[in-house]
């Protein structure tokens, strides 16, 4: 009873932050999910109604919610591979034996991770440039006609996605190199003996031995990557042809530019529910295989 009682009182200040700092917040979202609450609303608290799941019908039924979902859903389904794809690339590289300055190639290769989001996205912005953009004017050189990066719809969110990968792969890099050190090389070592390759090693023994490491990166990255927001924001605003909105750029838009607050609110429960079912799956075909 002692340590019970010992255990609550050491935990209780950092119980009291989260409740206060974040399950407050949350339920007051929730709540306010299920009001009209606006402009109106808030100049003059008589205006607000309560509307029980009105909003959540009537985002069902905005052809602007879909498309920002569709284009979230993009993102994911082909940023996530690629991402966790050149994640795993790099940190096989700087895992390697024959390995040289291993030291400041991982230094260099996170640092994507921990510059300002919004500044590296500007610069990438004048990178994509149709006219005088560094890339436009590297495949010039090779005669490779200009390419609206940025303006056109079918390449706009592959660009931002391209960014994306490069500058998040490095904090999955860190964590799949853990993952590698972990691996006994005496499965390496008696692999060699029977003669196995590289790409047999690869996938009968690294790839196998990483699966928890892959799930919990594939996890993260999949939730990070649902809260696409500050890269179309920056880049594109949304455009061409709203083909960059994603779903969080949509709640920024009812919330911040049409202050419908209420159905912002809605929005962000909604992608909660997204993100906790696609988690959860994927935590569910992680047990089968005996992964967690």
């Amino acid at each position: 009873m002692k340590r019970s009682l010992a255990g609550w009182m050491f935990a209780g200040p950092a119980l009291l932050v989260i409740g206060v700092f974040f399950g407050l917040p949350v339920l007051s979202a929730l709540a306010l999910s299920l009001t009209d609450f606006d402009l109106y609303a808030l100049a003059d608290s008589g205006n607000l109604r309560f509307v029980a799941l009105d909003n959540y019908a009537e985002l069902l039924r905005t052809p602007m919610f879909w498309k920002s979902l569709w284009n979230t859903g993009y993102f994911v389904v082909v940023g996530v591979p690629v991402s966790i794809a050149v994640s795993l690339g790099a940190a096989l590289l700087l895992h390697a034996p024959a390995a040289r300055l291993k030291a400041l190639f991982r230094t260099a290769l996170f640092a994507p991770v921990v510059t300002t989001l919004v500044a590296v996205a500007v610069i990438w912005r004048y990178l994509f440039h149709t006219g005088y953009g560094l890339v436009n004017w590297a495949l010039g050189h090779v005669g490779v006609a200009p390419v609206d990066w940025l303006g056109d719809p079918r390449w706009a969110m592959p660009t931002i996605m391209l960014f994306a990968v490069w500058k998040n792969f490095g904090y999955n890099m860190v964590i799949f190199l853990a993952g590698l050190q972990a691996i006994p090389q005496d499965l390496y070592e008696a692999a060699r003996i029977d003669g196995a390759s590289r790409w047999q090693q690869l996938l009968h023994i690294t790839l196998p031995q990483l699966g928890p490491v892959l799930l919990v990166v594939g996890v993260i990255t999949v939730s990070g990557y649902f809260q696409l927001f500050a890269e179309p924001y920056v880049m594109t605003r949304g455009d061409p042809l709203q083909s960059t909105v994603s779903v969080l750029y949509f709640m920024f838009e009812e919330g911040f530019k049409w202050w419908n607050l209420g159905r912002a609110s809605a929005v962000a429960f909604l992608l909660f529910l997204i993100i906790l079912a696609v988690t959860a799956a994927m935590l569910r075909a992680g047990r089968r295989k005996g992964l967690v």
